[in-house]
């Protein structure tokens, strides 16, 4: 009897218990199906509104005179210090009729928007743009011209500038009077021609011309004269150094490397003068040392080896005979979310900074194949310590041989063989040998008088001695120097452009040579769309799920903050954090506060969207001017940024970067493509840009630098002005508090938490994305918060399309789930995809539940706002020990709210 009671007992409390997890999951879903709502900021909304910034902007653009540099290093117009908020506007984009263009250039300045990136004009893939096609690439649109010259005519009337980039995505042809190898070689590719193939630099001048010298029929003004032209930027996102480093200059068909080659050898002979001065000065013959590897041939199976399958992958592997020969068979039935997660590897190898090894194997795999080879650390981080060199395999059987120089000491480093998860076939692997060697001067049959020095591929690099590595090195480092020095001459003496000109971004040239031109440009994005297979594979892609606000020492701050030069104007004209990351809201905000903080001198959203203008919903990645919150946190980020709301910090550290620096970290392979010479190469402290602005110290006579007063060991980030705080007390839960006298916020994990930011206190409770969200109190009329009589509350969370499903990149398990009527959302910091189905019309958004306590003024009236920025309906307000007290939520249906002080 007292068995059956105790089993009756036990069963009640298992219906409790079932009964309180059920109410709470129901809870969950209706407190989730209640957050949501549709919002839709209209395409062509330029009303006078609370929320519109226009009244700030200066117009017309250029009305004071042409934009330069100030003796500080700064942008200045008219003698006073300028700062811009962009955005990018792309392709077809970019010509668009007249009422659209005077919409969109009204509704840009209603968000503050005070410059365009004109990107993209030249895109193959959009079947109207800069050319007419009638002619290759060689002759100017009329139609595009016409609609071009319209819309920057309307932009300057809003007060917005003008950034023009020449060459972005121009597909070059044998149309075009090139040889028809032009053919063969991708768009991106192409650019690097420039560098050393005359003809194609003509071909990019003869565009800087036709472009600059056009006379706009609507301001009456060339574009090389026009005075909101702010900027023009001779090519996007390219370096002679930065495509070698990426294997373009290996990949090039032999009738453009014989022009490189032609080059190399003039400059060694100017060098050296003669084939015996260059032998003595590159040295002999490859001197190898003993076989490093305990089981090279898998005689003893894999006995030293290992071999990894990770997240979702699936492969067989082990050691088989073919024909006599000890094999490694490694058999992939299915990718992982990675590339890198089916691999194997050769670990516990010491090696040390400055020694190269010779690998030989041999190999094939049943489809053609692509594989990395390097040195690797054994441990965490995992960071590379040599070349990564990529290594074609075919169906026969071949030997393959690299040399890998090691860019960093470690006694537990090892032989990795890698990307083998990007396809689904067999590899097979045999006869591995791995050597310390000392590499060549010259091979056999080069001859200086004869003109056959071999240019250093990528692969053959660290086959060659240290003098041969550092010439090469040297030699595209001056060719490359030379074409945006030739360039930024054209385009000012030639052309007589009044514009300030950028070259490329540092990242694909080093700060040195950018730092020559009139600014220094760079790009960051917070966990880029990454396409295991086919690029931009609209159907094959993912975005890693995960909040920088959670990376205070690892984010896309230090990425652009460590090649700021000293001295010149720095600037961002691409950023983004691409959707469908459910953290995107916290993209614009922290990057203004940091560039504030930095003192930088432009900040460019990418992009602002195409057509159709009034989808009413995220069209993807980059896309803005559909996106409710992004487009709602350019408010904040304009008063932070433009406002100047948060000042610069006040200690000024520096680092050393002298040219023979910059090629030094090259030659010994401590630099990779898109990522050249910066202060983080340079031993600095990640912690520094989070406290002290920051900056690089070049030229050949650049300093010793500056280094930092005093390191954060954090994990609390305070800048030394105390206006900006990264916050990560709470492991896995930080937040950003920007604390200055017209606007506060708070971005990041804020729910349940109450932050005294001066004359304002504000309680976030739990949102969808357990705490995250951004909220920001901004002053209106330009007073301080305490001041002020007229302020702006914005509250942003999750957005996305009504029908979105986001799932986990790889396993398919889902992740949100939008519906109007409601959405299921789970915390999963991982790959996540929508695959192509983006959903449609509308946007939902989340109404974050905030308690706001004001220390102002008599009397307050709180009011929400519709899509316009119009007030709808009036917020209560109560008064409680001093202050007024208010609470607004999704019952309110808006993203920002208008506070009244009457004093």
């Amino acid at each position: 009897m007292g068995r059956r009671r105790a089993l009756i007992a036990a069963a009640v409390t298992l219906l409790v218990v079932l009964a309180a997890a059920l109410y709470r999951w129901y809870s969950t879903v209706e407190e989730q199906r209640k957050a949501v709502f549709a919002f839709y900021l209209p395409w062509d909304d330029s009303s006078a509104t609370v929320t519109s910034l226009a009244s700030l902007l200066d117009r017309p653009a250029g009305n004071h005179g042409h934009v330069y540099v100030g003796p500080d290093g700064h942008l200045y117009v008219g003698g006073k210090r300028v700062r811009f908020l962009g955005v990018n506007i792309c392709g077809s984009a970019a010509f668009p009729s007249k009422q659209e263009a005077e919409k969109i250039a009204a509704r840009l300045a209603k968000f503050g928007v005070n410059i365009v990136r004109f990107h993209h004009m030249d895109a193959p893939w959009e079947s109207f743009n800069i050319f007419d096609k009638r002619y290759g690439t060689r002759k100017l649109n009329e139609a595009a011209l016409e609609r071009l010259d319209y819309f920057i005519a309307k932009l300057k009337e809003n007060g917005i500038y003008v950034d023009l980039n020449l060459l972005v995505s121009r597909r070059l042809t044998a149309a075009d009077g090139l040889p028809p190898e032009i053919d063969q070689v991708d768009w991106k590719d192409q650019q690097v021609l420039g560098f050393f193939v005359d003809a194609v630099r003509e071909l990019h001048k003869e565009y800087a011309r036709q472009l600059l010298t056009h006379r706009n029929p609507y301001t009456n003004t060339t574009y090389a004269e026009e005075p909101a032209v702010a900027f023009v930027e001779i090519v996007n996102e390219q370096g002679l150094i930065h495509s070698w480093l990426g294997g373009v200059v290996d990949r090039l068909p032999e009738v453009f490397k014989r022009e490189l080659r032609a080059k190399w050898n003039e400059w060694l002979r100017a060098r050296y003068g003669s084939t015996e001065k260059l032998e003595e000065a590159w040295g002999g013959p490859t001197k190898l040392g003993d076989e490093v590897l305990a089981n090279p041939s898998f005689e003893r199976g894999l006995e030293g080896w290992v071999v990894e399958v990770h997240d979702g992958a699936q492969a067989s592997y082990g050691v088989v005979s073919e024909n006599g020969t000890r094999v490694l068979r490694i058999r992939v039935v299915k990718r992982g979310t990675a590339n890198w997660h089916v691999q194997f590897n050769y670990p516990r190898i010491r090696v040390r900074e400055g020694e190269t090894y010779l690998v030989r194997f041999a190999a094939r795999a049943e489809k053609e194949a692509y594989i990395t080879v390097c040195i690797l650390q054994a441990h965490e981080p995992w960071s590379a310590l040599s070349n990564v060199v990529t290594l074609k395999l075919t169906p026969e059987w071949r030997v393959y041989e690299v040399a890998l120089g090691v860019s960093a000491s470690d006694d537990n480093a090892r032989l990795d063989i890698s990307n083998l998860g990007a396809l689904e076939t067999t590899y097979y692997f045999a006869n591995f040998s791995m050597r310390l060697f000392q590499g060549s001067g010259l091979k056999e049959g080069e001859s200086l008088e004869a003109g056959t020095i071999d240019i250093l591929s990528l692969s053959d690099f660290f086959s060659r001695s240290p003098q041969a590595r550092r010439d090469w090195v040297e030699f595209l480092w001056e060719l490359e120097r030379g074409y945006f020095l030739d360039m930024y001459r054209y385009l000012k003496e030639e052309l007589g452009v009044k514009a300030l000109v950028i070259g490329t971004i540092v990242g694909c040239s080093t700060p040195n040579i950018m730092a020559e031109l009139d600014v220094v440009d760079a790009h960051a994005y917070w966990q880029h769309p990454a396409f295991p297979g086919t690029p931009w594979d609209p159907q094959n892609w993912y975005v890693v799920n995960e909040p920088m606000v959670n990376h205070p020492l690892d984010g896309t701050i230090q990425w652009i903050a460590s090649r700021r030069v000293l001295g010149k104007p720095y600037t961002v004209s691409e950023y983004n954090h691409p959707a469908p990351n459910t953290y995107d809201a916290e993209a614009f905000p922290t990057l203004a506060a940091y560039a504030a903080l930095q003192d930088w001198d432009a900040i460019f959203a990418f992009d602002y969207g195409s057509s159709p203008r009034d989808a009413r919903r995220i069209r993807g990645y980059f896309d803005i001017d559909q996106h409710p919150t992004k487009m709602a946190s350019l408010l904040l980020a304009h008063n932070i940024f433009v406002r100047g709301d948060v000042e610069p910090a006040r200690t000024l550290v520096t680092y050393r970067l002298s040219p023979e620096d910059e090629k030094e970290l090259i030659a010994r392979g401590k630099i990779h493509a898109w990522d050249l010479p910066g202060a983080h190469h340079l031993g600095w402290d990640p912690a520094a840009p989070l406290v002290h602005r920051v900056a690089l110290e070049v030229g050949a006579a650049a300093g010793a630098g500056q280094p930092p007063p005093s390191a954060s060991a954090g994990p609390v980030y305070r800048s030394d002005n105390g206006q900006v705080v990264w916050d990560c007390s709470r492991r896995g839960r930080c937040v950003i508090v920007v604390n200055s006298p017209r606007t506060v916020a708070v971005i990041g994990f804020a729910g349940n938490r109450t932050f005294e930011l001066g004359p304002v206190t504000l309680a976030v409770g739990s949102t969808l994305l357990n705490g995250f969200g951004v909220v920001g109190v901004t002053s209106v009329d330009g007073k301080s918060i305490g001041e002020s009589e007229r302020l702006l509350l914005i509250t942003l969370g999750y957005a996305a399309n009504n029908g979105m499903e986001l799932r986990e990149y790889g396993s398919g398990k889902v992740v949100a789930r939008v519906r109007q009527d409601g959405v299921e959302l789970r915390e999963f910091n991982g790959p996540v995809t929508c695959a192509g189905s983006w959903g449609s019309a509308p946007t939902l958004v989340e109404g974050l539940r905030v308690r706001v306590a004001l220390k102002v003024g008599d009397s307050v009236e709180v009011w929400a706002l519709d899509s316009t920025g119009a007030r709808k309906v009036r917020v209560p307000v109560r008064y409680e020990g001093g202050s007024a007290v208010f609470e607004v939520g999704p019952e309110y249906e808006t993203l920002w709210y208008e506070i009244v002080v009457s004093r």
